[in-house]
């Protein structure tokens, strides 16, 4: 439904965020999925944008490297929960929008409601340690700063 994309910068910036924010996980676990991530999103890692970042302006000024990977990979969408530090009037020269992560999955499932079903199921499935019910799931997603999608999905519970 889209082609993910980022940056070693970018895969540094949130698993130094995450190992913050979440002790019970270990740097070789997030190494892992790195590795998984690049491994199983195919033409996923983008480089050779180094060279924007000086020339672009964001308010946070840390963040310069996220719009210039999306500019050097032609992406229409950055998927952030930051959209302060990423302004619509800024974007719009590059031709790219920033959307919080709940609005892009909703547009998602409204796109393709049985292919985005169908992932959700396939994730469930993939929770073995413990396995998951779907509700379970989905109240997790919520505390994830999704509520629409979880909203959404609510709904169709019988399907996920």
């Amino acid at each position: 439904m889209f082609r993910a994309k980022w940056t070693d910068a970018i895969h540094d910036e949130w698993t130094r965020n995450l190992l913050a924010n979440r002790s019970d996980l270990k740097p070789e676990q997030l190494e892992r999925t790195r590795q998984l991530m690049n491994t199983h999103v195919q033409d996923s890692l983008v480089t050779g944008y180094e060279n924007l970042i000086p020339i672009l302006s964001l308010p946070d000024q840390d963040d310069r490297h996220v719009l210039a990977a999306a500019i050097r990979s032609n992406a229409d969408v950055i998927v952030t929960f930051n959209l302060s530090d990423f302004p619509a009037s800024t974007l719009k020269a590059y031709s790219v929008e920033a959307q919080h992560p709940d609005e892009f999955l909703t547009h998602l499932l409204d796109l393709h409601p049985w292919a985005f079903c169908k992932a959700v199921r396939e994730q469930r499935a993939d929770l073995q340690n413990p396995p998951h019910t779907a509700l379970e799931l989905l109240e997790t997603l919520e505390k994830q700063g999704l509520p629409l999608t979880t909203a959404r999905l609510r709904e169709m519970a019988d399907l996920i």
